[in-house]
């Protein structure tokens, strides 16, 4: 199987050009964005929403099961004459074809550089990303075209692209909101970065639940117990091929694994990946090529489930097949943030290669005494 390396921002339909806006040039010091990190604000001319809300709510309000119907962002429609007060969120949109000379269109085409609106008019462009605009965090996406015909096939066109921009914006976000030093466990970081040849952040709440040498495999959990925990697993194997990166695979190494580790505390039931709502696909996982698998787990005699999420990549230098899976069980709360937060701190896995000098020495400086006298 060949691998090629998956390049996230690079699209064949879709050119991103340096925005130059004209209207705010000023280098003062910006607050935090806030407000919901689902909810996207739209600044629309009415009617032209009207024609394009289909298209959006396709690509940014998709449905996922965790195993309750969750939609991944809520689209709030607003007049141009209300972005003074929306400045300071989160995620914006500021959509309008080019030449429909709405009030929304004359925005755009006031603050966009000359040689931007040629190439929109050539159909180059369509999407223009502008961060920390208004505040620091922000997302504000300009989305146009020639026409509104040629706005609504182009948002189809770059659904994947235009979703993973904002939900990459919000890991950033997220990750920085939970990724704390005072807070940190850095001592299991540095017994996995000693022992194992790797590290990943551990936060505070987080216990080393088991630790298998022999099995390689490590689980984290957090609050275990209470009803609302969250579960994270780190598996490798060493001399592997990036032949064995398959879905079938993925599935059988992971309901191994599960049967013989996330087990009822009287051992009679296990955890298995339930057949409803599960996806897998190639990604860029932290620039390596792996396969991501979404979907729910279950109790093999299907007493409770949740959500999961698990990458599989091959590492070259070391040889090594890593499996990385996070799942949550909350069973009287919506999971997409919580599933989200798994998510962010799965990708906060370095290999020892990866690392400075530096963050290497201060990583394993934690490393327990009592490990070095073994």
């Amino acid at each position: 199987m060949k691998i090629k390396l998956l390049e996230a921002h690079t699209f064949t339909f879709l050119l991103i050009v340096a925005l130059t806006l004209l209207l705010f040039s000023a280098c003062n010091e910006k607050k935090p964005a806030v407000g919901s990190e689902d909810d996207i604000y739209v600044i629309a001319d009415s009617s032209e929403y009207y024609d394009l809300e289909g298209s959006l709510l396709t690509v940014f309000s998709k449905v996922i099961y965790t195993p309750q119907p969750e939609i991944l962002f809520n689209l709030k429609r607003k007049n141009l004459s209300e972005l003074d007060n929306l400045k300071v969120f989160k995620n914006i949109i500021i959509i309008a074809p080019l030449n429909s000379n709405s009030q929304t269109s004359k925005y755009i085409n006031s603050i966009l550089d000359p040689k931007v609106k040629q190439l929109v008019n050539e159909d180059s462009v369509t999407v223009i990303n502008k961060y920390n605009l208004w505040a620091d965090g922000q997302l504000v996406m300009f989305l146009t075209a020639p026409t509104l015909e040629k706005l609504n096939q182009s948002i189809l066109k770059q659904s994947e692209n235009l979703l993973h921009y904002f939900q990459k914006e919000s890991d950033d976000r997220l990750f920085k909101s939970l990724y704390n030093p005072r807070y940190e466990k850095k001592d299991i970081e540095a017994k996995f970065l000693k022992d194992y040849g790797w590290m990943i952040y551990v936060q505070a709440d987080y216990l080393l639940a088991l630790n298998v040498p022999n099995d390689h495999f490590v689980w984290l959990r957090r609050a275990p117990g209470s009803d609302m925990e969250r579960w994270i697993f780190i598996y490798w194997k060493d001399n592997a091929s990036p032949e064995d990166l398959n879905r079938d695979s993925v599935y059988a190494i992971r309901n191994r694994l599960t049967k013989k580790f996330y087990r009822t505390s009287d051992n009679k039931s296990y955890v298995e990946i339930s057949d409803d709502y599960i996806t897998t696909k190639e990604v860029n996982f932290l620039g390596r090529y792996a396969l991501m698998t979404q979907g729910l787990w279950r109790m093999d005699d299907k007493s409770m489930g949740g959500p999961f999420v698990n990458y599989v990549f091959y590492d070259t230098k070391t040889k090594r097949i890593y499996m990385l899976d996070g799942s949550i069980y909350a069973p009287k709360y919506y999971k997409k943030s919580l599933i989200q937060q798994v998510d962010v701190i799965l990708r906060s896995f370095m290999t020892e290669s990866e690392l400075s000098k530096d963050k290497k020495q201060d990583i394993l400086s934690y490393y327990p005494k009592q490990n070095e006298k073994q």
